[in-house]
């Protein structure tokens, strides 16, 4: 099982090329085998992408979503208070985007490697991560 960055489930819809070979390779063996989480900040940060045109879809947000969820063993992580308590305590330096904090404690409590592309996240060295 792994954390999917929300960038690292955009590109792996729509431009796979994106993907670092360690990446892809992560996301083909979670696939196959006990998935992959997605949290639920990664669906506001898409959904308010797409409202502010940074992201083109030609499908509504619905209908994208749902079929992103199809694709591979995406699982949806709620937000739970460990997560919650974790994404105000954990030390990403820099980055102080909130969706970012959420993501990687979701990460840190689950015990598992994040795919993130974010070298803020990647050098914090608060959570495993894979690139």
């Amino acid at each position: 099982m792994i954390v999917a960055d929300t960038h690292v489930v955009i590109w792996d819809a729509l431009e796979p090329g994106k993907l670092s070979t360690a990446a892809k390779r992560a996301l083909t063996q979670a696939d196959r085998t006990d998935g992959i989480l997605i949290c639920e900040i990664t669906l506001w940060e898409i959904a308010m992408l797409m409202k502010k045109k940074r992201l083109a879809v030609d499908a509504d947000y619905q209908t994208f979503i749902d079929l992103v969820l199809q694709s591979r063993n995406y699982i949806l992580q709620n937000l739970t208070p460990a997560i919650a308590d974790a994404s105000v305590n954990i030390d990403l330096g820099k980055n102080k985007d909130p969706a970012d904090h959420i993501i990687a404690a979701t990460a840190q409590i689950k015990g598992v490697s994040l795919i993130s592309a974010d070298n803020l996240i990647q050098t914090s060295l608060a959570v495993k991560t894979i690139w």
